[in-house]
């Protein structure tokens, strides 16, 4: 009797680590979720830095490029629906980590209103850009959509507003509102 039950413990424990070994969504420790465009979080995001030829600014864990959005005053989100959509909110399901250049002192996280928890940086609720398909990539750069521009972050927590060359910003990729 006891020997089936400690086959039937590490069984479990053995499906169990493989659910949760699987998985995964290129935007450091976070997974897309369906059709609500915001971050399901899968654990401690973790917020660093990288070097482009906007300077060095905040990315994820993974080297994703991470924005702000000017419409967003103190904590709080301004984006949802279609926003979400395009600028999926950088989430976590612990205490977000800051390695390589960030400064976890800026580090934050505020609730919104679908109940995840977005991760702040120096107060400004943190964003990826859908359009951004690559580590590195600066595309959300400038745009200006959904009622305000979004920049790119320094490690200081001020918008990098400066433009890639060949990025006129404003276009919004259509999704201006």
């Amino acid at each position: 009797m006891i020997k089936r039950a400690a086959a039937s413990l590490l069984a479990t424990l053995f499906a169990l680590a493989l659910l949760t070994g699987c998985g995964g969504s290129g935007y450091g420790s976070t997974a897309t979720s369906g059709s609500s465009g915001s971050q399901q979080p899968t654990g401690a995001a973790t917020v660093a830095t990288s070097s482009t030829g906007l300077g060095t600014i905040l990315t994820d864990g993974s080297g994703k490029t991470i924005y702000l959005f000017e419409r967003d005053r103190g904590p709080a989100s301004a984006c949802s629906g279609a926003c979400l959509q395009q600028w999926p909110a950088v989430t976590t399901h612990d205490k977000p980590r800051a390695s390589a250049g960030a400064n976890g002192a800026m580090l934050g996280t505020t609730k919104r209103s679908d109940g995840t928890t977005q991760v702040t940086y120096a107060g400004h609720p943190l964003y990826y850009y859908a359009g951004d398909s690559s580590t590195g990539d600066v595309n959300g750069q400038g745009l200006d959509a959904f009622g305000a521009l979004w920049y790119v972050m320094a490690p200081s927590g001020a918008a990098v507003t400066r433009q890639v060359r060949g990025n006129s910003g404003g276009g919004g990729g259509g999704y201006g509102y």
